[in-house]
């Protein structure tokens, strides 16, 4: 008997790759570690005997760099992380062992975008722009979506077309970043979903010349809801596809204790 998913796959699928290349010089945020690569042993450093020779890789980042997802261990509020739990105690021995990222399951779940440029008739969110409640229940009713319990909800302001214009333009320092606002992330936590993930840096809107200094929706997802956060995600293929439904498939790096893993989402719809 063929397995319901093989056949499907074999019946042809089209996959979007929701992932950025990590590479050096590569926009991030200030707040974490850069990306570096190097390569320590190149071709022709060692030969082999019958003339075969390897080159290896030297990889160091933070794990909050490019596409990736957070971990409830990732954002404390006055001194607890989701559940209660007292975030100092939490992380000695110098991991997180009950919220880390490798407690994350892989994920294949029902997926939707919400394109809010789409949804409001322009082509990007302005700087600063707080997508609100009223602009999500427009997303959803323009797109004929329903957004539900389990559900991976991927919210595009179009701020992703500035990754291509370098750090300065996407991390948008001086010019502050559209996202969700609080009012948002308690939409997203009314509609019990199993993670959420914006096109930008810090998944929420962030103000000018105001950086990481609030980040109430982070406080709203992780820590009270207990619901994942992706960031940097590259939404704008799916979006000019008019896909908004679509299987996500999401497996973060079993990083033991971490914060945050890279990830490499793909959206996955039938049609080839």
């Amino acid at each position: 008997m063929t397995d319901a998913v093989l056949a499907a796959v074999r019946a042809g699928v089209r996959i979007f790759d929701l992932g950025r290349p990590m590479f050096r010089g590569m926009p991030q945020s200030p707040n974490h570690p850069q990306y570096w690569h190097t390569l320590p042993r190149r071709h022709g450093d060692v030969v082999r005997a019958d003339g075969g020779s390897a080159a290896n890789d030297l990889i160091v980042s933070g794990t909050h760099v490019g596409t990736h997802i957070d971990a409830l261990a990732h954002v404390s509020q006055d001194g607890c992380l989701h559940g209660g739990a007292d975030a100092a105690a939490a992380a000695v021995g110098g991991g997180f062992a009950e919220l880390g990222v490798h407690t994350i399951e892989p994920m294949i779940r029902r997926g939707v975008l919400l394109d809010i440029p789409a949804a409001l008739g322009i082509e990007v969110c302005a700087p600063a722009y707080e997508i609100t409640p009223a602009d999500l229940d427009r997303a959803v009713a323009a797109e004929g979506v329903l957004v539900g319990p389990g559900d991976v909800a991927l919210v595009r302001s179009g701020w992703g077309r500035r990754f291509a214009e370098g750090a300065a333009a996407y991390a948008g320092n001086e010019s502050g970043v559209p996202g969700v606002g609080e009012a948002g992330a308690e939409w997203l936590a009314a509609h019990e979903v199993h993670a959420a993930g914006a096109d930008t840096i810090a998944f929420e809107r962030l103000a000018p010349r105001g950086g990481h200094a609030l980040l109430p929706a982070h406080r709203v997802l992780l820590v009270e809801h207990g619901i994942y956060i992706v960031e940097a995600l590259d939404l704008e293929e799916l979006a000019a596809a008019a896909v908004h439904e679509f299987t996500l498939v999401l497996v973060p790096l079993a990083l033991v204790g971490a914060t945050g893993s890279p990830v490499r989402p793909l959206a996955v719809v039938a049609g080839g």
